[in-house]
């Protein structure tokens, strides 16, 4: 019995002493993990997270010696400001690479950041197209952007559903914004009449007030820039003022798993057009096998993004391997030239950080469920 403790204790030193030798890789995770919008940002954390805990079971080697990975996670509440502080604080840690951040209201301003100390960042999330217009240099996305998504949906307003007028209301933050003027300017050139614009915020509950105003236009749609905290209260309020028979259209800040919940049971809520930029993960050759795999690690916290923060984990460290180092200054112009197949997309960059060729996917909600058309 001493004799066999004795081995025992030798081999979890030997264990110890191999896990020191170990190389470590510091992955930095920047989302909202805290406010209104924390289950987006713990869907994103989870994501990454799960990434790194399959590198490190596959006993990852970057350039002849073992590497371990860390996952290094910050809080940015979606505010800017706690953004770059989040940013700097990775760049003091000197962190390998910078998974985020989510918002384009975050992510804007703490690309400049990572910039001036030589981080690469991949965003899974930020979609608004002044990101990648900077001309930093190790910034990429890993999704369709705004233009993108609020052509999209336009299109399909008017050449699905047939509809000639909309009222546009945005919450003022860099993607609200974005999204729905991209959206308005390509309603208009389709020839719809935009018969109210209106202004809201991104901590906003009660749009009474405005969607008053918006009633009595009579648009046959709505389109909301903005994310799910506000566009659920905002599906109640419309069932409650009687705009039931308008469609609530919005990007991927609105489309998720969540919304059903948020909107309590509101029947607006079947009158939802949404779009995602990438193809839907049950259309996707390892989508069902990815997210049955994510449920069982963190069941019932899937919204939207998890498997792009994933995918961006990997881009990252394929990018390590292929430059046969794990520092930034080394393996970062291997990005530019990155050929993964991620589990959201076949993952290659343009020469400005956009993703070529991105999928984007609408969907409905039926039963309070979400499913893709397209």
């Amino acid at each position: 019995m001493k004799r066999h403790s004795i081995a025992l204790s030798a081999l979890a030193l030997v264990s110890l002493s191999s896990m020191a030798q170990d190389a470590v890789v510091r992955i930095g995770h920047v989302g909202p993990v805290s406010g209104a919008q924390a289950h987006y940002g713990r869907d994103n954390e989870n994501g990454a997270r799960m990434a790194v805990d399959e590198l490190n079971a596959q006993g990852v080697k970057i350039g002849g010696k073992k590497v371990r990975f860390e996952l290094i996670a910050e809080d940015d509440a979606a505010d800017p400001k706690q953004g770059t502080a989040a940013a700097q604080k990775l760049c003091d840690a000197k962190v390998n690479g910078v998974v985020g951040h989510l918002n384009s209201g975050t992510t804007i301003p703490a690309a400049k950041v990572y910039d001036s100390c030589g981080l690469p960042m991949v965003t899974p999330s930020a979609t608004n197209p002044q990101l990648t217009a900077l001309g930093y240099k190790r910034v990429y996305r890993l999704l369709a952007n705004d233009n993108a998504l609020g052509a999209g949906l336009a299109r399909h307003a008017r050449d699905v559903l047939k509809l000639k007028k909309v009222a546009i209301i945005d919450d003022r933050t860099a993607y609200g914004k974005g999204v729905a003027e991209v959206f308005r300017n390509t309603a208009r050139t389709l020839g719809m009449e935009v018969v109210s614009e209106q202004y809201t915020n991104d901590k906003a509950v009660d749009f009474t007030s405005i969607l008053t105003s918006i009633k009595s236009k009579k648009p046959d749609g709505i389109f909301f820039g903005g994310m799910d905290p506000q566009a659920g209260p905002m599906l109640r309020q419309m069932q409650q003022l009687g705009l039931s028979k308008a469609y609530l259209f919005g990007g991927d800040g609105i489309c998720t798993e969540k919304l059903a919940e948020l909107s309590s049971g509101a029947r607006t809520l079947g009158n939802v057009v949404c779009a995602v930029g990438g193809a839907s993960l049950d259309k996707l050759p390892q989508g069902k096998t990815w997210r049955s795999r994510y449920d069982a690690k963190f069941p019932k916290q899937f919204q939207v993004y998890s498997p792009y923060t994933y995918d961006a984990t990997m881009v990252l460290v394929d990018a390590m391997k292929r430059a046969n180092s794990t520092d930034p200054k080394v393996y970062a112009a291997k990005l530019a030239t990155t050929d993964y197949q991620g589990v959201t997309a076949k993952v290659q960059f343009e020469p400005n950080g956009e993703l070529k060729t991105p999928a984007m996917t609408l969907y409905v909600y039926k039963d309070g469920k979400r499913v893709p058309i397209n």
